[in-house]
């Protein structure tokens, strides 16, 4: 028989509670909001309104309270380079490769923890070449069979990985990555 577990996560937050958290983390109010998704003026209303709040805040502040670092793991690098790719599993964002394409540079956050899922699985410090690489995996291979006809069919006048990633999102028929192009 299958015993129910049960968990040590709070129903609710108080108001001082959010604010507490808040300035833990060592977040505005807004910035805070677009950690979690919601509005400034939800926060604000959690914040003043002297009520307990429940849902999923209350867990995620118990989260954030144990694990700080979290915020920071969560946290977006500076975009260094012109040129911005976000490596996605369904939603979850992967790994962010900023490029730049004149200096033949590329730097890469990884946020996924298993290998299989990150852009350039164990490579840290990709070179130029390897990213390449990459982003023709994400595309159909030069040589494909007909190729000038797919070029046609996604409007683009010669076999550029980047142009096709532009219009497919580098989705392939057997997986759920993608890549968002960010300028």
């Amino acid at each position: 028989m299958n015993k129910k577990k049960d968990f040590v996560t709070p129903k609710q937050i108080t108001s001082d509670g959010v604010k507490e958290l808040r300035t833990r983390l060592g977040m505005t109010q807004r910035e805070f909001a677009d950690f979690l998704r919601v509005s400034k003026p939800t926060i604000e209303r959690w914040e003043s309104q002297g009520k307990d709040i429940s849902g999923p805040v209350a867990v995620l502040s118990q989260i954030a309270m144990l694990h700080p670092e979290m915020v920071e793991e969560l946290a977006l690098p500076e975009k260094r380079f012109p040129l911005r790719l976000v490596y996605r599993y369904k939603e979850t964002v992967c790994t962010v490769i900023d490029v730049d394409e004149m200096g033949r540079e590329v730097k890469i956050r990884n946020y996924a923890r298993n290998l299989l899922y990150r852009a350039f699985g164990a490579v840290e410090n990709p070179t130029y070449e390897e990213y390449e690489e990459f982003l023709e995996s994400r595309c159909f291979p030069r040589t494909r069979d007909k190729m000038k006809i797919m070029l046609q069919q996604l409007d683009i006048p010669f076999y550029d990985p980047i142009l096709i990633i532009q219009k497919t999102q580098g989705r392939m028929a057997e997986d759920d990555f993608w890549i968002e192009i960010v300028r």
